[in-house]
């Protein structure tokens, strides 16, 4: 039985995940307060989970407008693809504090799901070749193991080649 049949939505992701009867499984973890490598690859290590499955929430504007992108904790978001798939021709790393506003998660802890705004979604296509995959469930130290096709379900989202692969991870 999944964790969502055990346990009340302790976040806006969660309850969205719920109400669409979607099945996912939360890890709760303990994860370090400072992050030099970044929130996702921190999580990965905290899971022992392949960091390639762990996928951090990107909040872009794209022409001036919000949009999600969600790539690998193994990769960076190339903001060329990312404006292209969301149907632009700009796009620009949303201010922390701006993101914080519109999705009302905080950073390290921004989920695609349950959001403030509604925002055109990308998830990057590497996921489409996973099982399941990890994003923020909505707090640090939080995520949820979630098929890519029910997350980009549930999102509206499309899959596109957006995540740009470094070698050093």
């Amino acid at each position: 039985m999944s964790k969502k049949k055990q346990k009340a939505a302790a976040t806006p992701a969660l309850a969205a995940l719920n109400r669409a009867g979607v099945d996912y499984t939360l890890l709760e973890y303990e994860h370090p307060l400072h992050e030099d490598d970044g929130w996702a690859l921190g999580s990965a290590d905290a899971l022992d989970v392949d960091p390639a499955t762990v996928f951090k929430t990107l909040m872009v504007e794209v022409d001036g407008k919000p949009a999600i992108g969600i790539v690998p904790a193994t990769a960076t978001l190339n903001l060329k693809r990312m404006a292209k798939a969301a149907g632009g021709k700009k796009a620009v790393m949303m201010d922390v504090a701006e993101a914080e506003r519109l999705t009302g998660y905080v950073h390290g802890g921004i989920s695609p799901l349950g959001q403030k705004i509604k925002a055109p979604v990308v998830i990057d296509a590497s996921a489409e070749t996973l099982a399941t995959m990890l994003v923020s469930g909505g707090k640090r130290s939080l995520s949820m193991r979630i098929a890519p096709g029910d997350l980009a379900s549930v999102t509206r989202a499309q899959f596109a080649d957006i995540a740009e692969f470094h070698t050093h991870f």
